[in-house]
């Protein structure tokens, strides 16, 4: 069926077709038991370039997903406070995260014949971590508030850090020259985000809404309270951007400085930020299929993709479900955090983006790290939702069975 250039393009019909592709992943996802994130990205591969083209990524995909990932990390980061992510021991599970998957994506770089500079920067896409996939799918199975789900945000936002250090490490490696000076500087301005952030900031912060909850404005508008908190997120986001980071690390810590019950109206202003998150989120998940284009893939990059995104999965599935071990997770919650920290989402888009920019890595290998970056963002919250935490679900079952009367008869 032929549709006109100027209704694809029209901004009323992108938003309605759209909200379109998020109900139906919603309601596949229902109907084959799997998280809606995944029944949204498919659906999105569907609609995107590989197959209908009738969703490109267009600037205005790009910012509505850009702003998707920062509301959906702003309402997960509702749900923590900052004592329980922040931990030297999910320091050591993102060094190991970063290190094991950097070596191996270089190591597999090389066996296909690509050349030093290419290798670096495939191995820095592959120790970067999303946290925005793995928040979602323990939000959607109720394990937000998990020993695992804490490492994993806590180690997650450190291994953005690490990933943005391997990045500025990669770039001066392949230029000839390190200068641990600029190191230095990256480094520091991305910590000192993170300790303004959490401490004074989010003291400040705390004070001025629970203020504000007291006056006349609330009283008569305790949107505004929302409005007020949405400002901070997307003021966080801004600034992590500008320090290296992923823009989701900042809105995540804008939400912990809004959790818990400070004030009266908390219902309403965690009602909003859902309903918010539900309809940007879901942009934000489509947008990962849609930026997919598998005609551009031959059969060797297949091969190549394929290889990949297997290295990537065992590879932080090795640097962070063992290093968690060894820090005294059980065996369960230790496979839960490999495979969690896996997703590498957007940080790898922005590292090959990167990448492609300046001339280190071609057009066909930016595909291929695009693609393997969606492989991982659909593994992962398969394996937690039909392998890790379906056993659970089994054990319930077979506990409701026996608790019935025996009735006769099958």
């Amino acid at each position: 069926m032929f549709i006109p250039h100027s209704i694809l393009t029209n901004i009323e019909f992108q938003m309605s077709l759209l909200m379109f592709v998020a109900f139906l992943g919603y309601i596949m996802s229902h109907i084959f038991k799997q998280p809606a994130s995944v029944g949204i990205i498919v659906l999105g591969i569907i609609v995107g370039p590989s197959l209908l083209g009738l969703v490109t990524y267009t600037d205005l995909v790009a910012s509505l997903a850009q702003l998707g990932a920062v509301v959906l990390l702003f309402a997960i980061g509702l749900e923590f406070e900052i004592e329980e992510i922040f931990k030297i021991k999910y320091l050591l599970i993102a060094l190991s995260g970063v290190i094991v998957p950097w070596g191996l994506g270089f190591a597999v770089s090389l066996a296909f014949h690509y050349n030093f500079n290419t290798s670096v920067f495939i191995g820095t896409a592959l120790a970067a971590t999303s946290i925005a996939i793995t928040a979602a799918v323990l939000e959607e199975l109720g394990k937000l508030q998990t020993k695992a789900a804490k490492a994993i945000l806590g180690a997650a936002i450190i291994d953005d850090i690490l990933a943005l250090l391997a990045l500025a490490v990669s770039q001066q490696l392949v230029s000839g020259s390190i200068l641990p000076v600029q190191l230095l500087i990256s480094f520091g301005k991305a910590f000192a985000f993170l300790f303004i952030a959490i401490i004074p900031i989010r003291l400040l912060l705390r004070r001025l809404i629970i203020w504000f909850d007291t006056t006349k404005v609330t009283e008569k508008y305790p949107e505004t309270l929302l409005i007020l908190a949405m400002m901070v997120a997307f003021a966080f986001s801004m600034v992590a951007g500008l320090v290296g980071l992923s823009p989701v690390v900042g809105s995540f810590l804008a939400g912990v400085c809004f959790t818990g019950k400070l004030f009266k109206r908390s219902d309403i202003f965690l009602d909003g930020a859902h309903h918010l998150k539900v309809i940007f989120a879901s942009i934000f998940f489509i947008s990962l299929g849609v930026l997919l284009d598998a005609r551009t893939l031959t059969m060797e990059l297949l091969f190549f993709t394929v290889a990949l995104a297997a290295v990537a999965v065992i590879s932080k599935f090795l640097g962070c479900g063992i290093s968690a071990r060894l820090l005294g997770f059980v065996g369960k919650d230790a496979k839960i955090i490999g495979v969690g920290m896996a997703p590498r989402g957007e940080v790898c888009m922005v590292v090959a983006l990167i990448g492609l920019s300046e001339g280190y890595i071609t057009h066909d290998v930016y595909s291929v790290l695009i693609l393997m970056s969606l492989i991982t963002t659909l593994m992962a919250p398969l394996i937690l939702r039909n392998g890790l935490y379906r056993p659970e679900k089994f054990k319930e079952v077979k506990m409701e069975r026996k608790s019935l009367p025996f009735r006769g008869g099958w």
